[in-house]
């Protein structure tokens, strides 16, 4: 293999140190990132560089003095005939692990990653305006300093005007040669023709084709008048003697202003709720763990301010820190509407026309008797959100009572931001953010 096909295999090498974001999502260490900087081990591989050894300027030959026979082989270190050589020694391949390091990233960069990842597509609402900015000199107004004068439009406007008011004259004239025409017949005539012109001019252009002693009847009517007059229009006679001048007017003026653009704030919070009832073993709390702590970095990258509240429940619900919520645990029974309403409480701080709402529940869809179709549903109808997300985390399987994801669904079927995802084990929990992330219904209000 020649030094190019080296160096090719080795940066291939080194472009596999940049982290596979879904393997970590699924199986990494998530306890090591903060929500301000995600730490993702990746091992390390150290590319080989060629050295000059200034200490030795003999050849490569052997021999007692140093100079090798012509056809002596050149014994290399490691070379399964030497001895002495540096050549594969006893021991268990692989018994130790290589070198690991961290990529960091920070939400923003992780939310551009997942994205690329996972084919989504999110785009968070700007909900409140937080600034007023001037962009290009795009809008036009009536008034303005006259250094912002559009004298384009300006001379729009007035050629527009021209064309439409210019008339030809000299056609106006002939008319005014119809046999026992006066000037009022003249005068309507021209507006049956669509020939804007006063009727002072009109009877002006009669007085002097009197005093020059024009012959007034030489047309029968004004039917012989057009079949033997051609008019000349305006745009033909601007081509053929040019544009004299243009009638302006104040109305005309227009001034450049420029674009106000509205800067939105896109602010979300997150409501996360977890079951801490006894049915909730270490596996299915794990399997929350993995799904939310994911959610809670690619939204910090997506939106300017995002803030989290934690709902833990049994058979009542009671806000929770991070800290306690992937590792409390409790033996209780099960009532998942206690968790929403207290989210529908929390989240009264955060006007939704001002923040992006997302709640997120996880738990095994076990509940108490009628409590998801009389109450949880309801609520969820009630909290207007973005996106209603309830996490099913059952590894073994659904049991006779984990119907609560089921009825969700059925219930809730006619509701664009209402999603249901099923985790069973760590293979399931990208499937489960990328269905999650790409139902955002984004309902207003």
């Amino acid at each position: 293999m020649g030094l190019r096909e080296d160096l090719e295999r080795f940066r291939e090498i080194g472009e596999q140190r940049r982290p596979d974001l879904a393997e970590f999502i699924r199986e990494g260490d998530l306890s090591g990132s903060s929500r301000d900087a995600v730490r993702i081990p990746v091992k390390l591989v150290d590319l080989p560089s060629f050295e000059y050894d200034q200490r030795d300027m003999g050849g490569v030959g052997q021999g007692g003095d140093g100079t090798p026979q012509p056809g002596q082989p050149v014994d290399v270190p490691g070379d399964p005939g030497d001895a002495d050589g540096d050549g594969d020694e006893e021991g268990e391949p692989g018994e130790d692990g290589g070198e690991h390091g961290y990529y960091e990233m920070d939400p923003e960069e992780f939310a551009r990653e997942l994205d690329e990842e996972l084919g989504l597509d999110l785009e968070p609402k700007g909900k409140r305006v937080v600034e007023e900015v001037e962009g290009d000199f795009t809008e036009l107004t009536r008034a303005g300093p006259n250094s912002t004068l559009d004298f384009e439009q300006l001379f729009k406007r007035g050629l527009k005007r021209k064309l439409a008011t210019d008339f030809d004259e000299g056609y106006v004239r002939e008319a005014c040669r119809v046999a026992g025409a006066d000037a009022r017949a003249v005068f309507e005539f021209c507006r049956e023709e669509n020939v804007l012109v006063s009727l002072a001019w009109i009877r002006e252009a009669i007085a002097d084709l009197e005093d020059e002693g024009v012959d007034l009847d030489e047309y029968a009517d004004f039917d012989d008048f057009v079949a033997r007059v051609e008019r000349d229009p305006v745009d033909e006679r601007i081509r053929r003697e040019g544009l004299q001048q243009v009638p302006f007017r104040r109305e005309d003026e227009r001034y450049r202003q420029p674009e106000v653009i509205e800067r939105k704030q896109k602010n979300v919070v997150v409501v996360n709720i977890r079951d801490v009832s006894g049915s909730m073993r270490e596996t299915k709390r794990e399997l929350v763990e993995r799904t939310f702590t994911p959610l809670d970095w690619y939204l910090t990258g997506k939106y300017d301010e995002a803030e989290f509240r934690y709902v833990a429940h049994d058979a009542d619900a009671w806000e929770v820190e991070r800290g306690e919520f992937f590792g409390i645990r409790s033996g209780g029974g099960t009532r998942i509407s206690s968790a929403y309403e207290l989210a529908a409480e929390i989240l009264e701080e955060y006007p939704f026309s001002e923040w992006n709402r997302y709640v997120f529940a996880a738990g095994d869809s076990e509940n108490s008797s009628d409590d998801t179709v009389e109450n949880v549903v309801p609520l969820m109808r009630d909290i207007p959100a973005n996106l209603h997300a309830y996490v099913e985390t059952q590894p073994g399987g659904n049991t006779i009572n984990a119907t609560h994801a089921e009825e969700i669904e059925r219930e809730l079927a006619d509701r664009d931001n209402v999603v249901v995802a099923r985790v069973a084990g760590p293979e399931d929990v990208t499937d489960a953010i990328r269905t999650i992330l790409s139902t955002e219904g984004g309902e207003d209000t």
